[in-house]
Parts: C-alpha cells; structure tokens; sequence
C-alpha cells in the first residue's frame, strides 16, 4: 500500500490544515470545500487527514460498519446481535467524477438475482464512506444525478436505494471533502450550501516557503517510508489531539454572548437560511475543543465565520466569495462582550498553536483571506456613473458595465445528442427516463431487467434449465436507453465594433449575454467567448466549464472600430473544428450577439455571408441574437441568420417572460372574443 504523505509535513496552507482538523474533532461541522488553483496540495492535505482519523469500532462482517454499541436497525445485514466486534482505521473513500449511480449507492447483485433467483444487494460508495471521509476531486466537475444523491444522502444521513425490485435503506454518514478549481466551472449552489466550511487556497509567493515545499517532496519522492517516519512523532502528537479535543468537545460551552455574536454575524452578511448559524456554532465549539478550552470566544467565533460564511454569502455565481473583514469586526464588537467566558485564564494567555500558527490553531489575522464578495471587478466609474477612459486606441472606447441580467428563454440544439449530462438539450444519456432496450455495444453499463428475461425466455428448455432462475447467455443481455439533457457549448460571438458603441445599446448587449452566461451555468454547459472589432477577431476566452471567467472577459470588453463580421464567424468556426476534436461528443450552440451589419475590406457583407454557409453546411445550431434598434431597422440580423441556417431573436425577445406576456395577451384576446 502507499504511503500516505504526512499531514503534518504539509508546508503551509494553514487555513486548509485547520478546516481538516476541525472536521476530524467534530464531523458534524459538516466538511470542507477546498477552492484553488492546481499544484496546491488540496488532494494531498485531504488524503493525509484519513491517517490522523481515530479508529472506528465495527461490527464483524457488516458490510455497513455498524456501531457495536448502538447498531443500525435497519442494516440490511442486520440485524446484530452482541456478537464479536472489532476496529479499523477510519476509511477515506474517494468518488471519481465519472462514477457510475449504481457505484455510488449500490445497485442489485444482477449475477445473482439471474442465476439464482434471489435479490441480493451489492452495496457502493456511501455505504463503504459510512463513519469516514468520502472525498470527492474536482467535486464541481461531478455529474447532477451523483450531486442529487449525495445531497440526498448528506441530509438524512442515509442511503435510500429503490431499483429493479430492491428497497434498501441504511444508514451513510461521512465526512464530506471536495477539492475544486474554480477556473474549471462553479459548483451548485444546492451542494454548495452543503459544506459546512470552505477555505481558499494558492501557491506562497515566499521563494523560502517554495524552496521547503519542494524539498519535502522530493525528499518524499526518493523514499516514501523514510520520509513518513521522520514525521511520525508529529503525526502522532496531532493524533493525540484529536482524540482529546473529540473527549472534551462535549464540555464545551456556546454561551448566549457568543450566540448572539453568531445570529449577528450571520444576519449582517445575509445568508440564507439557518445552516449557517448551526455550522458557525458547531465551528466555534470544536476551535475551543481543539485549543483545550470550555468557553467559546470571540477569536472563535471570527475564525468560524471567516471558515462557514464565505461560500453562503455568494448572491449570484460572478460574486467573488469572501468576507468584508472590517464588517465582520464592527458586527463582532457590536454583539461582543457579553458572556465571553467565565475569566478563569484556561487558554486565554498564552493558547496552545495550532497548525495555523496562532491561538487555538487559528490563522493570525493578517494571514486571513482579504477582499469583500460585494466588490465585483469591474472598471472605476467617473461622473455619472461612466467609467473613466482606459487609454485605448484611436476610435477605441472604454468598457461599459452590463445592464442588469434576466431571465432568458430556452435555447438548444435540435436533435437528440449523445454528450455529457446537463440540463440543455434533449440527448441518450445513462440517466433519465427510459425509453426502451438494446443489444449492448461493449461493458454493460444499465441493463433493461423486462428486456433481458424476454430474451432469455424462450431459451430455457433448450438451454436445460432446471432451478429457480434463469440460465442467461451474453446474447441475452439488454442496454437500456434513456433519455435526458445534454449540457452544450455554448460559444458566443459578440460584435464589439463601432456599431455596438452606443452606451446604452451595448449595456443592453452585455447584459443579454451576461444573462446567457448565467442560463449556462445553470445547464451546466461549457461557454467560449469570440469577440470581433477593428480590424480582426479575437478568442477572448477559449471553451471552458468557467462561466465566471466569461463574466470577467465580458466585463472588460472594450468597443470601437469597424465590423469584421467575416473574421468573427471564421474564428468562431476554427474554435469550433479545435473543439470537435477534443470532445466529439458535445454538440455546439453558437449565439451571435450582433446587428448584423459589416464593414471593413472588400465586400464585408459577401464574405460574411459565405462565412455564415459554413455554419449552415455542418448543421451546426445558430442564434443570432438581433441588437438593432432604432424606429428604422435595415433587418441584416435576420438575413445573417437565414445564412447560418438558424434563428434570430431581438433582445425583448430573448427574455422569458416576454414569452409569458405573450401568452397573456393571446388568452386575455380569446376571453375578450
């Protein structure tokens, strides 16, 4: 087996040690979501925590690690008697992000229930997590169907599985930890709210932090054993800890002072709901466990919110997670200094440091992250709300900030795909409903139980079946197909010519793709961003799960010059060939964000037009999202999206509800005849 790199010999990343070590004391805190840009030793810290876990008492031969002492009664393989018992060192079970459904909650032992005619349950991933850690890397790249399950599961504490004739219910309460980089795409704000601490991480620009980290791993490198004993004294001092802060977390008192600094804080950042304020109490109890105190205190309760509050205060996915700091502070002292401890000293003078290197384990001040979630990145703004000039070039104007995003109507690609589950397009994917059965092409992944017994049947006789169950063949065998939702690319070609300058029009642009942003990142679709001015067009953000990186672009997207439509459809068709060929399986939606007039080089509109028919030729699905305005309108946008082979929508248009008005106004005509 491998070893495990040592927790303690982790350099840096005290935020991320301490999250892991209060979830280890109390893991009713609820887990950690670790945020961060890759090569920052998440997936390391959290592996390493497993080792520093206390050893579970289990039942013998339970294959759901019941508690000797209080067994579930409902365990499928109950129940349990006072037969033997033993221990096993906690386990971390890691779900990959293309895990099966069936991998994940269990599913019928098929083999069985075909050959000897019996139901057997063949339990999965939340079963072997139960009483440990389930980690999950690259949590916000996981498919809904899991996401749903485990947000079922983190819940009620339980897995219910109902399939193919098999009710099973049993008990699945772990430790949830996810790693994630947020250039890759966000997570749902559903299993979001489900950690109950996050933490920021990145790289130490300190070249003597670098230079250790280094060291230790390829010290690491040479000789895993080795390396790991040198740590082990450390190791086992943490695990001591642990297992002392875990006996004395049940002393700890959460006085109404601290309390109410709780409800404040939680109530002044506007979180929704009361998962916070629970979150944020079990937090500051288990840093008073982990320091060796009775009393929460403030410094707890800051340290708490600045752990269970940033990832629930995010309004929108373009806010930048955070804490406004000096806020928290105002609100801490303001609802302070009522109950904070009874003023015995215990801890008070001179705490035990903890991995963070200040009092009880907790990052010292200046280490804690900065900036507030309010603040978005966008241009300063001058007189009357304008942003000031950004020196660009002759005929070029500063970017203008987007009008507010809506609600848009459903846009998708006609047909039925085969890509990666979403919540856009129609498609065949391994989850939905099922819509009927076929011959397997390779490993059987979703057998149609009705399809395969038809097949098998009329073969019994010849094949000299005897038993209770049936005597299956290969042949047998039936895939079932579903159907479901894609998500899609999405790749936006925007015109940010001269044309487009006008202030308010391109407000109104950017809002209406910022809107569209928004739509696919709850479809979960992959987003591209083509821009076109001047002289060229430009790949202002190449396809990527990141919607908030097209956010940002869009944000700093300045206008001016002319309309070289031609080059914005080629670079958008060139994009889309590189993109074919890194993921073949996902169909492209291509939204044009235009006029549709063109100007520049010799016959703009000709060659715009032949740019178009390629689009057209591959049946590839167009929209053209039509931003003239004015009483006279020449009509060019709908034109350009005959040549696409696709539709054309005006901005009222694109709103849903001026799709519901719609609708109104018809019935209130009929009631009116």
């Amino acid at each position: 087996m491998t070893t495990p790199f040592p927790f303690t010999a982790v350099v840096g990343q005290d935020d991320l040690r301490l999250a892991l070590l209060l979830n280890a004391v109390s893991p009713a805190v609820g887990g950690v979501l670790v945020r961060g840009e890759k090569g920052t030793a998440k997936s390391t810290a959290v592996r390493a925590l497993s080792a520093l876990m206390p050893e579970v008492d289990v039942v013998s031969g339970c294959r759901f690690s019941c508690d000797p002492d209080s067994p579930d009664p409902a365990c499928p393989d109950g129940p349990h008697g006072t037969g033997a018992s033993g221990s096993r060192p906690a386990r971390m079970v890691e779900l990959p992000v293309g895990a099966s459904e069936d991998r994940l909650v269990g599913a019928l032992d098929i083999e069985r229930a075909l050959s000897e005619g019996v139901k057997a349950f063949e339990p999965g991933l939340l079963a072997d997590a139960h009483r440990g850690i389930l980690y999950v890397d690259e949590v916000n790249l996981l498919h809904d169907h899991l996401v749903d399950l485990l947000l079922d599961a983190a819940a009620m504490g339980a897995s219910y599985v109902e399939r193919e004739g098999v009710s099973v219910r049993h008990a699945s309460k772990f430790l949830l930890v996810g790693t994630m980089n947020p250039e890759e795409g966000e997570l749902r704000p559903q299993l979001l709210d489900r950690f109950g601490l996050t933490v920021e991480v990145a790289a130490s620009r300190e070249p003597d932090l670098r230079v250790e980290v280094v060291r230790r791993r390829l010290a690491y490198d040479d000789d895993p054993a080795a390396f790991a004993a040198r740590w082990a004294g450390e190791e086992a001092a943490v695990r001591q800890r642990i297992v002392a802060a875990r006996e004395l977390l049940p002393s700890v008192r959460l006085g109404d002072g601290a309390l109410r600094q709780i409800a404040a804080t939680c109530a002044a950042f506007e979180v929704d709901g009361m998962r916070a304020d629970i979150v944020m109490a079990r937090t500051a109890t288990a840093l008073a466990a982990w320091a060796g105190r009775t009393d929460v205190l403030a410094e707890d309760v800051r340290q708490a919110a600045l752990l269970a509050l940033p990832h629930r205060r995010r309004r929108n996915p373009f806010d930048a997670p955070g804490l406004d700091e000096d806020k928290l502070d105002e609100t801490l002292e303001e609802f302070g200094g009522q109950d904070q401890g009874d003023g015995d000293g215990d801890g008070d003078d001179d705490p035990d440091p903890g991995p963070g290197g200040g009092p009880g384990g907790q990052p010292e001040p200046d280490d804690a992250p900065q900036g507030d979630g309010d603040t978005a990145a966008r241009p300063e703004a001058g007189e009357g709300g304008e942003p000031q000039a950004s020196g660009g070039g002759a005929g070029e104007q500063s970017p203008v900030r987007a009008a507010e995003p809506f609600r848009t109507k459903v846009l998708s690609v006609p047909g039925l795909g085969e890509g990666a589950a979403g919540r856009r397009s129609r498609a065949r994917t391994e989850h939905g409903r099922t819509t009927g059965a076929r011959r397997p092409r390779g490993a059987l992944t979703k057998l149609h139980l009705a399809a395969t017994v038809r097949a098998a049947a009329p073969h019994q006789r010849a094949r000299g079946r005897s038993g209770p169950g049936l005597v299956v063949r290969r042949d047998d065998l039936r895939q079932a197909t579903r159907e479901g939702r894609e998500g899609n690319l999405v790749l936006f070609v925007v015109d940010a010519s001269g044309s487009m300058a006008a202030r308010q029009r391109m407000s109104a642009v950017k809002g209406a793709v910022l809107s569209l942003l928004l739509d696919a990142y709850q479809r979960r679709d992959k987003v591209g961003l083509v821009t076109f001015r001047g002289s060229a067009a430009d790949v202002a953000l190449p396809p990527t799960s990141s919607v908030d990186a097209a956010a940002a672009r869009l944000e700093s997207l300045p206008t001016g010059g002319r309309t070289p439509l031609a080059a914005g459809l080629l670079k958008a068709h060139e994009v889309l060939r590189v993109e074919r060929l890194r993921d073949p399986a996902r169909r492209p939606l291509v939204v044009t964000v235009t006029d549709g007039r063109a100007t520049g080089g010799p016959e703009p509109v000709a060659l715009a037009g032949r740019a178009a028919r390629l689009f057209a030729a591959e049946g590839t699905a167009c929209v053209v999202v039509d931003c003239e305005t004015g009483p006279v309108r020449l009509g060019l946008a709908g034109r350009l999206a005959g040549e696409l082979g696709g539709t054309a929508v005006t901005l009222d248009e694109l709103r849903a509800d001026s799709i519901a008005g719609l609708v109104k106004d018809v019935q209130a005509s009929r009631r009116a005849a």
